[in-house]
């Protein structure tokens, strides 16, 4: 192709905005109510916690806010200790630190990038306070393993929910099944909010707790007393017209997901070397990303070598998280601790374009540049 040729570039996910969200923020900006007290907050919160058949919503600024507080109102503090997923976004491991508690880390299963529940029992300790379910790239954890274990050693659960808006395990959707759940809205997730995230939980102290930690702990009584040391993490109420306008069309969204992913895996299947994500029985992946591994002594080439390939044409990819070994943020935290299987995925997984936007044309251009790199 020659130099000078303009190439369109294909996006790793790019959102859609639906006409309701549109109109709802334009209905917003005309009430000039924009701050978080108001009515379109309460409204998405409402809304969305009935989508999930869950009691209490909270609406707040982003998914790592709603991590952290998700996390205070579960009483994690200073001299505590959180089991997380090795494999995940930073998010996660930072929401524990910033309470003053200890990430612990558990290395993940490889078919589903989950935490692996056969080893989270041997790193639970007397100080451990929470276990961190995180449902990656829209495929849920096995939750019962999950839950079980956390009721036999009396420890909260945390769902993060932010990749998996509407996937389900064994019918049960994600992010309701633990004593806390949390949701991001970032501009790349199923439901956006551009930037934004959710607290759910059927348990009302949780929620009236989360309810003023976003809210710099006024006190009940007076206004400008505070009883606690509180968080400025309010959503917007033009973040939450757009988000109320977004969950409006979430199965449609969903469906759209699904159809990416089956595009994927019928155009890709048989490349050697490439490794495609696998949906375990009982789930419903959402497919939030569309994640491969790339295996290269079949594929011929590296992770990266292929991301080059791609870049050049116009395709953005993304790599995988990367292992707790190799964030220099954690150095204090893990000492020489190495989880093989969450340092294979990060050194050799990428997600392709995977946005609500992407079209037909733009997917079956993907697959036909893996396909000519692999020189099928």
């Amino acid at each position: 192709m020659p130099k000078n040729s303009k190439i369109e570039k294909i996006f790793v996910n790019e959102p859609l905005i639906s006409k309701e969200a549109e109109r709802n923020t334009a209905d917003a900006l005309a009430s000039r109510w924009l701050s978080g007290s108001g009515p379109f907050v309460e409204k998405f919160e409402k809304t969305f916690a009935e989508y999930l058949g869950i009691r209490q919503a909270v609406a707040v600024a982003n998914g790592t806010c709603a991590l952290h507080l998700a996390l205070l109102s579960l009483d994690v503090g200073a001299g505590d200790e959180v089991i997380v997923p090795a494999f995940a976004m930073g998010a996660c491991f930072m929401a524990v630190l910033q309470t003053g508690a200890k990430p612990v880390f558990v290395d993940c299963e490889l078919e589903t990038y989950n935490i692996d529940p056969k080893k989270i029992a041997e790193k639970i300790s007397p100080r451990t306070k929470a276990v961190m379910a995180v449902h990656t790239y829209g495929h849920a954890a096995d939750m019962d393993d999950i839950l079980q274990i956390a009721a036999e050693r009396k420890i909260k659960v945390l769902e993060d929910a932010a990749e998996s808006h509407g996937g389900r395990y064994k019918g049960r959707l994600t992010g309701t099944m633990g004593d806390v759940g949390a949701f991001s809205f970032y501009a790349n997730k199923i439901i956006t909010t551009g930037e934004g995230g959710m607290i759910v939980t059927n348990d009302e102290k949780i929620a009236a707790e989360a309810r003023k930690l976003r809210d710099l702990y006024h006190s009940s009584d007076k206004r400008f007393i505070h009883e606690k040391l509180g968080y400025n993490y309010r959503l917007s109420n033009l973040q939450a017209a757009l988000g109320l306008g977004e969950l409006s069309r979430i199965d449609e969204y969903i469906a759209k997901k699904l159809a990416m992913a089956a595009a994927y895996d019928n155009g890709l299947s048989g490349v050697s070397g490439l490794i495609l994500p696998k949906t375990k029985p009982d789930v419903k992946n959402v497919y939030w990303m569309y994640g491969i591994v790339v295996d290269q002594k079949k594929f011929g080439k590296s992770r990266d070598e292929l991301r080059s390939a791609l870049a050049e044409q116009g395709i953005e990819t993304r790599d995988f998280f990367y292992p707790p070994e190799e964030q220099p943020v954690l150095k204090n935290v893990i000492g020489n601790e190495k989880f093989p299987n969450a340092s294979f995925l990060g050194q050799n997984g990428l997600y392709l374009p995977s946005g609500l936007a992407i079209t037909k044309d733009q997917i079956e251009r993907v697959i036909k540049a893996l396909r000519a790199i692999a020189g099928r």
